[in-house]
């Protein structure tokens, strides 16, 4: 039945994993042509700041608002629309000429792009006919999120020679015209309007609420003191883990370079390590659903701990550093993004989940955006052996709050795969 039902259920993935696939491609895109924007339009260094800010606040926004945005317009309304938003967004900074006019259109498209990854993921726990196959379609959507960044990456690199911002401007309309196809796809298709109706029919049968509700009406009356521990299980390990995950995702060039590599190693390390990632990506998603994808995340959390410590010792070696790296990045697919958004999906009703899944992601986001003001600082050559033994002793507390995270859901009877 599970595997019939994902099969089913993979064209609501793959339109659902577009938005992924922007939300990645919007911030890596901004980093990988950030310096061709300043080229082209003659902004200062403190405007470049301001747009790479701005963008990641605006997502943060955007995450933390999408209950909201569900509550007044609907889930499935809001899951149809949010990429016309971000359409817009990206073809403002593709007809930018200055500065105000490209911030203007980063805020739209960031805040859009936030604010659709929690919707998707909800609309395809809702959907999904049982607990297997929404473990197995949400952890999927992880895979979109890693091509987007190799695409950015690609396309980047692929107008690296093109004069002035017109390369930048190619990156952003690319990002314009997925945005439109999936726009055109969730709104225009039958298919989803029968896995919807379907996905009503479900959750109706399981007794909730049809209409969407704030995440913190939860931690009243029945059931209360479940979901604040889920809560703040989840809470823990996603904001440790990301923290990692940003300052990787957006300075692993940097630590690189400070290591005496060259621009083009240290690209094109990023590009390998980014496949390596994607291969892993693709397959925890297909053991999400199973009984052992708490193998997979007890393996994860003890690479990425071992990673963070053969940085350490490593003595600033650029072969360590790109070596543990691809460690960092097998053991990230396997406890990091994924099984946060099957978490939640899974252990939450689906009225809040939008909700939740939205809270959570933009204060985490908030979190990152503050700590990546004094990462330049703590990953200098002369810092980053103290650094990565701290990054270590954040692991072990994700670690703590998974594992807790894993028991809880045992106790209660949540997603009990056989």
């Amino acid at each position: 039945m599970s595997k019939n039902s994902t099969k089913k259920y993979m064209p609501l993935v793959v339109a659902a994993g577009i938005g992924s696939m922007l939300g990645s491609g919007i911030i890596i895109g901004l980093s990988a042509t950030i310096a061709v924007w300043q080229n082209g339009l003659g902004l200062t260094d403190g405007q470049v700041g301001i747009l790479s800010g701005a963008l990641t606040f605006a997502i943060a926004a955007g995450s933390l608002l999408a209950g909201t945005i569900t509550k007044k317009f609907g889930l499935i309304k809001s899951f149809n629309t949010m990429n016309l938003y971000y359409l817009i967004g990206t073809l403002i900074c593709v007809m930018a000429n200055q500065f105000m006019v490209l911030l203007g259109g980063l805020i739209i498209a960031g805040f859009a792009s936030g604010a659709d990854l929690p919707i998707s993921l909800t609309v395809i726990s809702h959907d999904a006919p049982d607990e297997k196959t929404s473990a197995e379609l949400v952890a999927s959507t992880q895979v979109f999120w890693q091509i987007g960044v190799l695409g950015s990456y690609a396309m980047a690199f692929i107008v690296s020679t093109v004069s002035g911002a017109t390369g930048a401007r190619i990156v952003f309309a690319l990002l314009a015209a997925f945005a439109a196809i999936a726009f055109l796809w969730r709104t225009l298709s039958p298919t989803f309007r029968t896995f919807h109706e379907a996905g009503n029919a479900y959750r109706a049968a399981e007794g909730e609420k049809a209409n969407e509700v704030s995440f913190t009406t939860l931690f009243k009356g029945e059931n209360s003191s479940r979901f604040i521990k889920f809560f703040a299980c989840i809470m823990i390990f996603y904001v440790c883990w990301n923290l990692l995950a940003n300052t990787f995702g957006q300075f692993q060039t940097y630590i690189l370079v400070k290591a005496n590599a060259s621009q083009s190693l240290a690209t094109g390390s990023g590009i390998i390590l980014n496949i390596v990632g994607l291969i892993c990506g693709i397959m925890f998603a297909s053991a999400a659903g199973s009984k052992h994808r708490n193998k997979f995340f007890y393996v994860g959390i003890f690479i990425q701990a071992l990673a963070m410590i053969g940085i350490a010792l490593g003595g600033g070696s650029i072969f360590t550093i790109v070596a543990m790296i691809a460690c960092y990045n097998i053991g990230n697919q396997f406890a990091g993004e994924s099984i946060y958004k099957v978490w939640t999906q899974e252990s939450f009703p689906a009225s809040a989940r939008a909700s939740m899944q939205g809270f959570i992601n933009g204060f985490s986001r908030f979190c990152c955006g503050l700590f990546a003001l004094v990462t330049p600082f703590l990953v200098a050559p002369s810092r980053i052996q103290g650094t990565m033994y701290g990054f270590a002793g954040i692991v072990l507390i994700s670690a703590v709050a998974g594992t807790v995270m894993i028991a809880l859901q045992k106790k209660y009877g949540v997603a009990q795969m056989k």
